[in-house]
């Protein structure tokens, strides 16, 4: 036990040093977002969108969300609304209909996730009007909503040659509790940490359900993309197939946070769910373009310079590689090694060989390093029974204490978001902005055990309320 027990600490820390390796490139990306995001001019050149919507009840507030595109600062005969009236029972459809739009009503229990609403409607557009006679369709959820400018501005991106562009997402009820703007900080995160910096490097940022451009040529086959989470499987089958995702960061829409605990845990379970079945179902994919670059991918650029091609090739490989680093569920594999090495093995271990000079303060941390240079706490305990459950209490505790550590320090990120984008978060008391700071780490440890619940759970889609009655014209004022 003892030789097994050194083996495998010895290993998992080899392990966790790799993890590190493979993943601190993304302080480049931080450093890049702090400062920079890719631009893109404007143009004269203006496309034929379809504007698509995937809507189940949400009578409440699709309205207003089709209000914002009407109002957009775009030719009027260059854009078409479509929306899918999914299983609803509400007023939905009449309401879009009443605003000048197609509606295609869809009855289907057993099928009920939005992927399956929206390969629907792609049906329904071929049938009718080609998928083809747009040149790119917008994706949206009736709860967002847009700014004047939007089309505009995602059509500068799509004029520079992009085929699938995310946008700056914002929320409507930033402000309203703890839950709301959790999830609001995480978004503004992702943007600062990773689409902008992916978009400077000409790299595959991750869709993030909605609010995003892709070329027709995407769905010229329809949509296929009917898993827990069809945004991460459209983002990994994209890269899969050659293509960027790029980023416009002066495109911005809004859309509606959940504010009920119950309902974020329903949708974040969800979300970790659809997240562990994609990585299932297409690391594969990933690992295979790493290795061979472009050689099975549909969509390629190919240049004259030889030197360009082997750039464009490394370029391709580490937006693969950079997608399946986001895929992996590390968080389970994390609890894995924990589970094997630090609690089981380690108590064996202890029970043969007694604790000597365990130090009850993990330096692990920032906080763990300070107050161990305070306090000197060593434990020993003579082997036996005793050595083996203190080992495990001591494990559970380093582990606690580890994730304590870990929520203060990451209080910094809310700070972070906070003042990088003060001008584009709506005014709001300080003492708001010091709770939501404060509270701002429970959005990533729901995360991390809606990820072990997910593991065991069977999953099924079922809908988000969305009740709020803000308009595109409240926001623009604040």
């Amino acid at each position: 036990m003892n030789n097994i027990y050194l083996l495998f600490k010895s290993i998992n820390n080899e392990i966790g040093l790799i993890i590190s390796i493979l993943l601190y490139y993304k302080v480049i990306y931080f450093i890049v977002g702090l400062f920079t995001t890719r631009k893109f001019k404007n143009t004269d050149k203006y496309y034929k969108y379809g504007v698509v919507i995937a809507a189940r009840n949400e009578e409440k507030v699709i309205g207003n969300l089709i209000d914002s595109i009407n109002k957009q600062d775009y030719p009027k005969e260059l854009f078409k609304i479509f929306v899918v009236a999914d299983n609803c029972t509400d007023n939905t459809a009449k309401i879009a209909r009443e605003k000048g739009c197609i509606c295609y009503e869809r009855f289907d229990d057993k099928h009920k996730t939005k992927g399956y609403a929206l390969e629907y409607l792609f049906n329904q557009i071929e049938k009718d009007y080609k998928i083809k006679s747009f040149d790119g369709y917008f994706v949206f959820d009736a709860d967002n909503l847009l700014r004047k400018n939007y089309i505009k501005k995602m059509n500068n991106a799509f004029a520079s040659g992009e085929k699938i562009i995310t946008s700056y997402r914002h929320s409507k009820n930033f402000d309203e509790n703890i839950i709301s703007s959790g999830y609001a900080i995480h978004w503004l995160r992702s943007i600062r940490t990773g689409h902008r910096a992916r978009s400077v490097f000409h790299l595959a940022t991750n869709i993030q359900g909605t609010g995003f451009l892709m070329a027709s040529e995407i769905v010229e086959n329809g949509w296929h993309y009917t898993s827990l989470t069809e945004d991460r499987a459209l983002t990994v089958d994209a890269v899969a197939n050659g293509y960027e995702i790029t980023y416009q960061d002066e495109a911005i829409f809004y859309d509606e946070q959940p504010t009920n605990l119950k309902i974020a845990l329903r949708q974040r379970v969800r979300w970790s769910k659809g997240h562990l079945l994609a990585f299932i179902e297409t690391s594969p994919k990933l690992v295979r373009n790493i290795i061979f670059g472009k050689k099975y991918t549909k969509y390629k650029k190919n240049y004259n310079n030889k030197l360009l091609n082997i750039l464009d090739s490394i370029r391709y490989r580490f937006a693969s590689f950079d997608i399946l680093m986001l895929a992996i569920p590390f968080s389970v594999f994390n609890l894995l090694r924990w589970l094997l090495v630090s609690v089981i093995l380690y108590s064996l271990y202890s029970y043969s060989n007694g604790i000597l000079n365990y130090n009850f303060i993990s330096n692990s941390t920032y906080l763990g390093k300070i107050l161990r240079s305070i306090f000197e706490i060593n434990i020993n305990v003579p082997s036996g029974t005793n050595a083996l459950f203190m080992a495990l209490l001591l494990s559970i505790w380093s582990r606690i204490f580890y994730r304590i550590a870990t929520y203060f320090e990451h209080i910094f990120e809310a700070v972070y978001v906070f003042f990088i984008e003060r001008k584009r978060i709506k005014k709001m008391p300080l003492y708001k902005k010091v709770l939501f700071s404060l509270a701002w780490p429970i959005f990533d440890i729901i995360g991390r055990y809606t990820t072990y619940i997910a593991v065991f759970r069977h999953v099924e889609w079922k809908e988000i309320p969305h009740t709020s009655e803000v308009t595109i014209d409240d926001l623009s004022n604040d």
